[in-house]
């Protein structure tokens, strides 16, 4: 009787560990803390060796770091015993579309097949998949047409996302044309994302297509409807830095990089040494040499390498 009583504590023990090991490593990955949580999946995948999600979970902690090749063994694996699994084979052809993008062209082309084939049954698996839509956009419109790329299957596959997501379909359409430089159809396209989403990204979308095709005015403006409406710091140093570029309106632009320097954390993602650079530049383009002198040294204060702040204090110091 005490042996048995041993047996199953032990057997509870290994149980309980072996759990913790899953719950500690997806506590740590949803943290993206993916380096922390590894070994904690891989102690488990020891007890569990047939796990899925313990698999897919070491699968993209290999795709984070770009180690693809570690990364399709795993989804190899899980799509070898559940070959209907649409969310695998959408895994498995991304990362080998993601690899061939690594590698030479020639070597790249033995790929395509395969990438086309896995993505193609996840969209077939899944007609709900909007990831997989958006890679079949994207690698259709980028392939030349001797390997299989095409508009009118890019536009097929938005179309399929218009289905499942209005703004989706917008954003993607808005892509294919940009893509293809037509950036009034572009625009049109975004804009209808916006008035059907509004999100922030819609926005960004159609504010980089203005930056892309020199469209200074129309991108402050965006921006500035953008920044009503979520009130990111971020939109004050890109303001700026098109006044900056362009050499406009220059209080204006000097007014949003003092709301974000005043306002700056680092979630805003741009360092202060960039705002310190941009106010430079402004104060060179309204020809008062003192004050850009002041904020390039500020800019160089913080960063000393900064090429972009070296560069443009031999501007000054020209004037």
């Amino acid at each position: 009787m005490k042996y048995i009583f041993s047996l199953l504590f032990l057997t509870f023990i290994t149980a309980v560990t072996a759990q913790s090991s899953f719950t500690i490593g997806e506590t740590l990955y949803q943290k993206e803390q993916f380096e922390k949580a590894k070994p904690y999946f891989e102690s488990y995948l020891r007890e569990y060796p047939e796990d899925k999600k313990t698999k897919e979970y070491l699968g993209d902690i290999a795709g984070v770091k770009k180690n693809w090749d570690v990364a399709l063994v795993y989804y190899k694996d899980l799509l070898d015993n559940n070959p209907d699994n649409a969310e695998y084979h959408f895994k498995y052809g991304g990362a080998l579309g993601l690899k061939s993008l690594e590698i030479s062209r020639l070597k790249a082309i033995f790929y395509l097949d395969d990438i086309k084939f896995h993505l193609n049954k996840a969209a077939e698996l899944n007609p709900k998949h909007i990831e997989v839509r958006w890679a079949l956009v994207e690698l259709y419109i980028q392939l030349p047409g001797i390997v299989g790329g095409s508009e009118e299957k890019a536009l097929n596959y938005a179309s399929q996302l218009q289905n499942i997501s209005l703004v989706d379909g917008y954003l993607a359409k808005g892509y294919i044309a940009e893509y293809n430089n037509r950036p009034n159809d572009a625009e049109s396209f975004y804009k209808k994302a916006i008035e059907v989403g509004g999100s922030a990204h819609t926005y960004d979308k159609l504010t980089k297509l203005y930056e892309n095709n020199d469209q200074p005015v129309q991108a402050i403006q965006n921006l500035e409807d953008s920044l009503r409406k979520f009130d990111r710091n971020q939109l004050n140093y890109q303001i700026g830095k098109i006044c900056a570029q362009y050499d406009m309106e220059s209080n204006r632009g000097l007014v949003y990089l003092e709301r974000y320097i005043s306002n700056h954390s680092v979630k805003d993602g741009v360092p202060l040494d960039w705002a310190y650079f941009r106010k430079a530049q402004i104060y060179r383009n309204m020809n008062n040499k003192d004050e850009a002198y002041n904020w390039i040294n500020k800019a160089l204060a913080a960063r000393s390498d900064f090429k972009e702040a070296l560069a443009e204090k031999k501007l000054i110091l020209q004037m």
